[in-house]
């Protein structure tokens, strides 16, 4: 089946609509692949009626299957390393002190835009390592996405070699087992992290997510269009904590989105926070 232009931007435009995820035109080839090869699945002959069937008979499970045909995860542990390394000898430690100061001893991270889990198990792996008296510590790391395939990969957590390419030895010794099929997480690190399924475009549910130290969206907006991620953006700085930090990917800006953070620098690396 070929989709015509017309198909294309009636289908895209719901897509971000509902999502705010937007497929430029040099995405058609692979938006015709995906999606006809759904329908043929599912027994409906054109765009025209699937469209019709998302708007009007969906409960939101086919939306669901096709947002799952249209993102793709690409991830393993450890990526994008210098952020981690701000993260964990700077911020985490910045973070950690304040909080011992106020008697305080709860960190919370959210992961937004998750995948399949390894950032937020690598997450759980550093805080392990550069926390002292990790026991006296209540660590939560909420790891979300829209795709609920690649969660479900995340709760079983069990991972091939590419994921862990860049996992340290010392670290792959400590905090994971070699089991049937892959690499494993300890439980020590698998019990920190929560999966659940979030639309960064759903506003109520994103209203919910409050009280963080830090919000990890790393190479997810790239996918938005201006207007979606600011949107965004703006509720990541309301869900943290005043103090706390937000990291997106290497070629993402959070100030080109927006003027709510504040800077700080740490050698080359520049990070953003909640003054």
């Amino acid at each position: 089946m070929h989709i015509s232009s017309d198909d294309f931007n009636d289908l895209t435009g719901f897509i971000y609509k509902k999502s705010g995820i937007k497929f430029e035109s040099k995405k058609m080839y692979f938006i015709n692949k995906r999606v006809s090869k759904r329908l043929d699945e599912i027994g409906i002959d054109s765009v025209r009626d699937y469209l019709r069937f998302l708007k009007f008979k969906d409960d939101g499970t086919e939306f669901q299957e096709l947002m799952n045909l249209m993102t793709v995860n690409e991830t393993y542990f450890f990526r994008e390393f210098h952020t981690l390394e701000s993260f964990a000898e700077h911020c985490l430690q910045e973070i950690a002190e304040n909080k011992i100061g106020n008697d305080e001893k709860t960190i919370r991270i959210w992961s937004a835009g998750c995948s399949t889990g390894e950032e937020p198990y690598t997450l759980a792996i550093i805080i392990r390592e550069m926390l002292d008296n990790i026991k006296n510590w209540k660590i939560e790391i909420i790891a979300t996405d829209i795709d609920e395939i690649v969660l479900e990969k995340g709760r079983k957590a069990i991972y091939d070699d590419r994921s862990i390419k860049d996992v340290p030895d010392e670290y792959y010794n400590k905090y994971f087992d070699t089991v049937s099929g892959g690499h494993m997480p300890k439980q020590m690190i698998r019990d920190i992290v929560t999966f659940e399924h979030l639309n960064l475009m759903d506003r109520m549910s994103m209203r919910k997510k409050r009280y963080f130290d830090f919000v990890f969206c790393r190479n997810v907006l790239i996918y938005f269009d201006e207007i979606s991620r600011k949107q965004v953006v703006d509720h990541f700085y309301i869900s943290l904590n005043k103090g706390g930090y937000i990291f997106l990917g290497h070629s993402e800006s959070v100030g080109r989105i927006t003027t709510a953070f504040q800077m700080k620098r740490f050698g080359s690396n520049v990070v953003y926070f909640k003054g």
